[in-house]
């Protein structure tokens, strides 16, 4: 069983994601599998991804931790903003 981690920012983490990349997506609904650890940090909108026996709501303030092998569906319900890194 796969987790994903939900958890408030802390200011050492805002500063560093900042230097990540960014990724945009409007509303919708989709598959995902993940090939390596993800860290995110949501800067707006809001989410709900499920897959492997857990479910995970989100939005923005939340550094999110998706694990390597995840099969997930997101469901986006207000448009996402992240910065992200893999590994």
């Amino acid at each position: 069983n796969k987790t994903i981690i939900v958890k408030k920012q802390t200011a050492r983490e805002k500063e560093e994601a900042s230097k990540w990349p960014i990724w945009e997506k409007e509303p919708s609904v989709f598959e995902w599998e993940y090939d390596d650890n993800e860290t995110c940090l949501i800067l707006k909108g809001k989410a709900t991804v499920t897959g492997d026996g857990c479910t995970a709501n989100f939005g923005a303030g939340d550094l999110v931790i998706f694990p390597k092998g995840l099969k997930c569906t997101w469901k986006i319900t207000e448009k996402i903003k992240k910065h992200y890194k893999f590994g």
